[in-house]
């Protein structure tokens, strides 16, 4: 949110000088460029909405004389950066002591912003909507931190995963691997070729920061149909609205100022902070104000399954539902089990695993949680395609799927290396059909 409103006040600054009308009509032209292909066009030409519109604002930049043609002339061709290893301090002066709870929220903001990227990315660059493969999302996360943690050993600034690839995504319609991996390559190369850094370091501010507020717009949207597609149920609803809000009154200073600026040191709390800080502890204080839930961990095999039934029936009996809720528990519980089993039996690499089931009321309903070993199959994919299979394309525990599906109000599937995680949300009473999250 910080860097939304930089960017926004930048979109007014950067003319260098130049006629008054100059970054407007810079900025103007970009916009409408940029938001005209991606609008109107088709096929390849919309994949050049980007350049295309950075190009025809740094062309009007170039004819009010505010684009920065001397920094291109003085920068070498080639270049190469001169190593200097600044070395480790292991002293832990106050300085580090009094720095260290910033740096670490920064940590968990960073982690919260690659995790919702790497969601955000998947995405948009399925064509058919697909359950989100979190076994992808623990290897950005693993990456960034990698890549974190080599920057500070060599003393340079971090990397990490921008929000902005998800936006060229969404407008270009194009989300390859080798697209991705080209890219990379074409950056690694720029970064020894001054010249060409040049050329994007010209670019004025109005342009520049046109394009990042249709980059960050387009973040925007994707973000608010990751939210709903999640499941937006009125807490999710709550703790987004206000901490959103909130981030906007801090970061335009009119959320009691001095106060905050005292407790913080002088040093004004921007939007980012207090909205992450807020949706942290409105995220923490939900999932710590929950009904007790139950737990039995069992052999992750068919022999469980009479466990598991005992599990559920004394976990309905204790909260005071009927026989058909019973049943429909059992049922859940047993189709969950032999589903994923099928899925582990079938991997060349199964072992001997258990299986945790946690069982919790919650809205008048209950939710069972299986966390047992990964398959790689996604049963939340497998249910959304139920009826859409040919009659050569039958798989042998279609039944189980059907039933499962028939019988829960939701069904989400997460997969990580090694573990998988289903939720099921059974209803008492009313119309059950399964949404995917």
């Amino acid at each position: 949110m910080v860097c939304f409103f930089f960017i926004l006040t930048r979109v007014t600054k950067g003319a260098g000088g130049g006629p008054p009308a100059g970054g407007p009509l810079a900025a103007a032209t970009t916009l409408a460029v940029v938001v005209g292909i991606t609008l109107k066009a088709r096929g390849a030409l919309r994949l050049w909405a980007p350049i295309a519109g950075i190009v025809a604002g740094s062309l009007v930049a170039a004819a009010f004389g505010f684009y920065d043609t001397a920094r291109i002339a003085t920068a070498p061709w080639i270049g190469f950066p001169n190593p200097a290893w600044p070395g480790i301090d292991l002293e832990f002066r106050p300085t580090f002591w009094a720095l260290l709870p910033a740096f670490l929220f920064i940590t968990v903001v960073c982690t919260i912003q690659t995790i919702s990227g790497a969601v955000a990315v998947q995405r948009v660059s399925w064509g058919r909507p697909r359950a989100v493969d979190f076994r992808a999302v623990q290897g950005a996360v693993a990456t960034d931190s990698a890549g974190n943690l080599l920057s500070a050993l060599g003393g340079t600034m971090p990397v990490g995963i921008r929000p902005t690839g998800t936006s060229i995504v969404e407008i270009t319609g194009i989300g390859a691997r080798t697209i991705g991996i080209a890219s990379g390559a074409v950056f690694v190369v720029l970064a020894f070729l001054p010249k060409a850094l040049a050329v994007v370091l010209a670019i004025p501010g109005p342009v520049t920061a046109t394009f990042i507020t249709i980059m960050m717009a387009t973040i925007f949207i994707v973000g608010v149909r990751v939210i709903v597609q999640d499941g937006l149920d009125y807490r999710k609803g709550a703790i987004v609205g206000i901490a959103f809000w909130v981030g906007v009154g801090f970061e335009n200073g009119v959320v009691f100022p001095e106060f905050f600026a005292a407790l913080t040191g002088g040093t004004p709390l921007n939007g980012m902070i207090a909205g992450g800080v807020l949706a942290i502890v409105a995220t923490l204080f939900t999932e710590l104000t929950k009904p007790r839930s139950r737990r039995v961990e069992v052999a992750f095999e068919r022999s469980a399954l009479h466990e598991i039934r005992e599990f559920v029936a004394a976990f309905a009996k204790r909260s005071g539902w009927d026989e058909a809720m019973a049943a429909r528990l059992d049922a859940v519980s047993e189709e969950t089990l032999l589903t994923l089993l099928a899925q582990d039996e079938a991997a060349p690499d199964a072992g001997p695993r258990r299986l945790l089931v946690v069982a919790r009321r919650e809205d008048g309903g209950a939710t069972l949680e299986f966390v047992a070993a990964r398959g790689e199959e996604n049963l939340q994919d497998r249910i959304a395609l139920l009826g859409e299979t040919g009659a050569g394309d039958v798989v042998e525990r279609e039944v189980s799927l059907r039933l499962l599906r028939h019988l829960a109000s939701s069904v989400r599937h997460q997969q990580y290396h090694d573990t998988d995680i289903v939720t099921v949300r059974v209803e008492p009473t009313g119309t059950r059909s399964v949404t995917g999250a």
